[in-house]
């Protein structure tokens, strides 16, 4: 019998999960079936708990636009969660009650390190955007040693927001027209600009040669933040191996299993990108 998961966003059509953890299952011998499901808004939370609470699924991952409501629905949550404001995993404990994760942080420097072999130690950080991805890899990379985490976005407001949640860290929230050099070590693209083929309004003064530029987003084709970074000879990486690797902390969560990585990211990249 099949122990059903699924992902739930808008849009979800063209999501990765279901193949990824389709791969985790068979490398790892968890019979589990994971799909992906279409949701509004209106009907996310009332959905959500009805699926968990019933039985009908075992645990959902979340993403655009939902993560912070599947933040605020959970009962319990774990720390990086609740630093986080934003959650990306569910699934119901024995007690009955809905449980919320952020793996998104842990996944984003699983990548940077084991894959891509980039430290953070000592490095100072440009954070472009504010919303529910960017909260959930703030602690992460305070973890990991940063020197510094300078969050822009359009609205200031909202990128003080989340400083306020990290007292006496070394975060600043500014305006992208706020943004000077010198060039930083690394600049992590948490918008959803890609999505639209746009670029966030972001100074050559923030980039050199140095530079390793992140997007959290990723497709058949380079992202324009991608290609701005190669233009400034920049390496530049996309979302995939991010994608891949919070998965696979879901996967542990839920199954107590941590499934290898490298051969599925592997064949997704040469797909993808060939």
């Amino acid at each position: 019998m099949s122990l059903l998961y699924r992902v739930t966003g808008n849009p979800i059509k063209h999501s990765l999960s279901p193949r990824i953890h389709a791969h985790f299952a068979q490398v790892t011998g968890e019979p589990i079936e994971y799909t992906a499901q279409l949701e509004e808004a209106e009907t996310f939370t009332d959905n959500l708990r009805r699926q968990l609470t019933s039985g009908e699924i075992l645990g959902s991952n979340v993403t655009l636009p939902f993560k912070e409501l599947a933040w605020a629905l959970a009962e319990v949550r774990t720390a990086r969660a609740e630093t986080a404001g934003a959650a990306n995993t569910l699934w119901l404990n024995d007690a009955g009650q809905i449980c919320a994760d952020n793996t998104d942080g842990i996944g984003l420097l699983t990548d940077l390190k084991n894959n891509l072999g980039l430290e953070l130690e000592n490095r100072r950080v440009l954070i472009l955007g504010a919303g529910g991805a960017v909260r959930g890899v703030i602690q992460p990379m305070l973890d990991a040693g940063v020197t510094e985490v300078i969050i822009a976005n359009r609205s200031v407001e909202r990128a003080q927001a989340i400083v306020d949640i990290f007292p006496g860290a070394p975060l600043k929230a500014i305006s992208y027209a706020e943004i000077t050099g010198p060039a930083f070590d690394l600049i992590v693209n948490g918008t959803s600009a890609s999505i639209g083929g746009e670029l966030p309004p972001v100074p050559d003064a923030a980039i050199d040669a140095n530079t390793c530029g992140y997007d959290m987003m990723y497709g058949a084709t380079k992202t324009p933040f991608c290609e701005w970074c190669e233009a400034h000879n920049a390496r530049a990486i996309d979302g995939l191996g991010m994608l891949v690797e919070q998965a696979a902390e879901s996967f542990f969560i839920w199954r107590g299993v941590k499934p290898e990585t490298a051969a599925i990211l592997a064949e997704l990249r040469s797909e993808l990108q060939p």
